[in-house]
């Protein structure tokens, strides 16, 4: 009991992962991805876990062991490293939030049926409110609703694949033909699935920075063995439910010839309706602010994470500005981060698909390098020789750098010479 209490405590840094990693690559991907191509997706769902694990990992124990940031390890490691990873963060700011936000405001036109609203209208309100919410309650309202995001949509995505499967799986279509995986747009989507499958990679300073955070709000720091099992628990929890979410997919969708919408609102509109299918329309408006208040949740946390690295950054590279500690470079940059993906909200209007692709695929070519860039820190002399990963985890860590960037290469081979 007194365990399970030390536990309870101590989520928070996992909590938020699995909250804004329960997304886009769950809600759109692992659904598109059972939908389109049935059962079989189920192996890149695991492998993308399996493989990604240790970046994520390394995270956790770096920050835990030496109280410092992944970021502040990159800058240790070499100002290259430090330099490589603005770059990205610099790409995901013009990518990552607008695709998001995109997705939430279809979902909300969605629930409240106002569908003569613009979409980056409401993606304006979601912005201003949003940022409230950060610039006002910080990372302690962030960990509180996220807990209670969280429980709700495992509780609703559980009972509805439960329903799912008793139900059966969906009669396909006289002379249905499954479609081909192994082709050029075959392979692009799972590159966007496994790009975003868990989440982005770079993500894993994210959760070094709000472990930090959560100890500056006056709790006791846990031990290493205690962070990890936080996270992994957090890890796991994001793991099943895109396995729910595919299943969901695969079951009522594959064999029909549904073509899942790249429109924000129809895309918002068929998802719901998969759950409401086979629970009742009872259902609907539970179900669609489930979906809604997952999406809102990973909106709130990837936009309070980037702000956050952002200053951490700007912090390292210009130390001379002395941003820490103070309260409004971080609110200046969560203001700042909503008027940039506004404006490429309103350049890609409604049609997510370019937008998710995009930012998946930019997310899929950088995994291995930054995958690498963790290993570094770990493996520095800042890391006791016994508090280092295994073996074992270190050899997962060299294939999961070597699968994603052999899956690379051959995506651009097969762009190069098979066009």
């Amino acid at each position: 009991m007194t365990q399970l209490k030390l536990l309870i405590k101590n989520l928070g840094p996992g909590l938020l992962f699995a909250g804004m990693a329960i997304g886009t690559s769950h809600l759109v991907l692992s659904t598109k991805a059972g939908a389109q191509y049935g059962w079989i997706m189920v192996i890149p769902i695991i492998l993308a876990n399996i493989f990604k694990y240790p970046f994520f990992e390394f995270g956790v124990r770096y920050t835990n062991i030496t109280n410092t940031s992944l970021i502040e390890g990159y800058l240790k490691r070499g100002k290259v490293f430090l330099w490589f990873y603005a770059l990205i963060t610099f790409v995901s700011t013009f990518t990552i939030l607008a695709a998001l936000y995109t997705v939430t405001a279809g979902l909300f036109i969605n629930l409240f049926k106002i569908t003569d609203i613009p979409i980056s209208m409401v993606a304006l309100v979601l912005f201003l409110f949003i940022s409230g919410l950060l610039i006002i309650g910080r990372y302690r309202f962030l960990e509180i609703s996220l807990k209670l995001v969280v429980s709700l949509l495992f509780i609703a995505l559980m009972v509805t694949t439960v329903l799912v499967m008793l139900n059966g799986r969906v009669t396909p279509v006289a002379g249905f033909e499954p479609i081909p995986i192994f082709n050029e747009v075959g392979i692009l989507f799972l590159i966007g699935l496994m790009g975003w499958m868990p989440t982005t990679v770079e993500a894993s300073s994210w959760v070094s920075l709000w472990s930090i955070e959560k100890w500056k709000n006056g709790k006791l720091k846990p031990s290493l063995k205690d962070s990890l099992l936080e996270f992994n628990i957090g890890y796991i929890l994001t793991g099943t439910l895109a396995i729910f979410f595919m299943i969901i997919g695969w079951f009522t969708l594959y064999g029909t010839n549904t073509i899942l919408s790249g429109n924000a609102v129809s895309f918002a509109d068929q998802v719901v309706q998969l759950f409401t299918t086979h629970i009742g329309a009872w259902a609907y408006i539970f179900i669609a602010t489930a979906a809604f208040a997952t999406m809102f949740s990973t909106c709130m946390s990837a936009h309070d994470a980037i702000a956050r690295v952002s200053v951490d950054i700007i912090d390292l590279l210009a130390p001379k500005v002395k941003l820490k500690n103070k309260k409004w470079p971080f609110a200046l940059l969560v203001i700042l981060l909503s008027l940039i993906n506004l404006t490429v909200v309103l350049g890609f209007s409604s049609n997510m698909g370019k937008l998710v692709a995009l930012a998946t695929f930019v997310s899929f070519v950088v995994a291995p390098i930054i995958g690498y860039m963790n290993l570094k820190n770990v493996m520095s002399a800042e890391i006791p020789k016994q508090l280092r990963p295994t073996k074992g985890l270190q050899v997962l860590t060299y294939a999961g750098i070597l699968f994603l960037a052999l899956f690379s290469v051959y995506y651009f081979w097969m762009v190069i010479f098979q066009v």
